[in-house]
C-alpha cells in the first residue's frame, strides 16, 4: 500500500478533501469516524467514559452526549487527558488493524488524522496538510457549524499551530478558494500520491 497522512486544523476542510480522495479511489482510515464508532452504545469505550465522567455525559437513549462531555474536558487539561487515555489507545488499535488489512494491497491509503503532526507519526510516504488562514477556519466553525466562538477558539488553540503543520507538509492544499479550485488541487494531489513508493512490508 501507499500510505499518506492527511491533516489540517479544525475548520480547514480536511473532511472535504478526504471525501474527494475517496472518490478517486483512496482507502480512507478516518480517526474521527473510528472514534465515533468506538463510542457507540454498548462499546467498552463508552462504558469507560460513562464510568469516569458520570451518567451526565449520556443521553436518555444511552448515547454519548458530546456537548456535555466537551463542556467538561475542553476547559480542563486534566479531564481532557483522562478522556484521551480512554479513547486514544482504542482508536490507535483499530487504526492499526485497518492498516494491517491493507498492507499487502496496492491501494492508496489515506490516514485522516486531525492531530497527525502532534502524534509524531513518521512511517508514511508523505504528509498532506489542508490549509486555510485561522480567521477563515474560525468563521467557518462559527457560521457554518454553529460552534460558539469561544469554544472554536479553544479547540483551535489545542491543536498544532498553522506554522507547525505546514513545516511537516510534503503537499499543501489551499482550501480558501472555490470548490472547483479545490477539485483541481485534489486531481494534482492524486497524481502525486499514486506516484509515491509503497510502504515496505511489515511497516505501518
Amino acid at each position: 500500500m501507499i500510505l499518506v497522512g492527511l491533516t489540517g486544523g479544525i475548520g480547514a476542510g480536511k473532511s472535504t478533501v478526504s471525501a474527494l480522495l475517496a472518490e478517486r479511489g483512496a482507502v480512507i482510515v478516518d480517526a474521527d469516524a473510528i472514534t465515533h464508532e468506538l463510542q457507540q452504545p454498548g462499546t467498552p469505550v463508552l462504558a469507560a467514559i460513562a464510568e469516569r465522567f458520570g451518567g451526565g455525559v449520556l443521553t436518555d437513549d444511552g448515547e454519548l452526549d458530546r456537548a456535555a462531555l466537551a463542556e467538561i474536558v475542553f476547559n480542563d487539561p486534566d479531564e481532557l487527558a483522562a478522556l484521551n487515555a480512554i479513547v486514544h489507545p482504542a482508536v490507535g488499535a483499530e487504526m492499526a488493524a485497518r492498516l494491517a488489512a491493507e498492507a499487502d494491497t496496492d491501494h492508496v491509503v489515506v490516514l485522516d488524522v486531525p492531530l497527525l503532526v502532534e502524534s509524531g507519526r513518521s512511517d508514511m510516504a508523505g504528509t498532506v496538510v489542508v490549509d486555510v488562514a485561522p480567521e477563515v477556519a474560525l468563521d467557518r466553525l462559527v457560521r457554518q457549524r454553529g460552534v460558539p466562538e469561544a469554544d472554536a477558539r479553544a479547540r483551535m488553540a489545542r491543536q498544532a499551530s498553522r506554522e507547525e503543520r505546514l513545516a511537516h507538509a510534503d503537499r499543501v492544499i489551499d482550501n480558501s478558494g472555490s470548490r472547483d479550485e479545490l477539485r483541481d488541487q485534489v486531481d494534482e494531489l492524486w497524481a502525486w500520491m499514486t506516484s509515491l513508493p509503497p510502504v515496505p512490508p511489515g511497516s505501518g
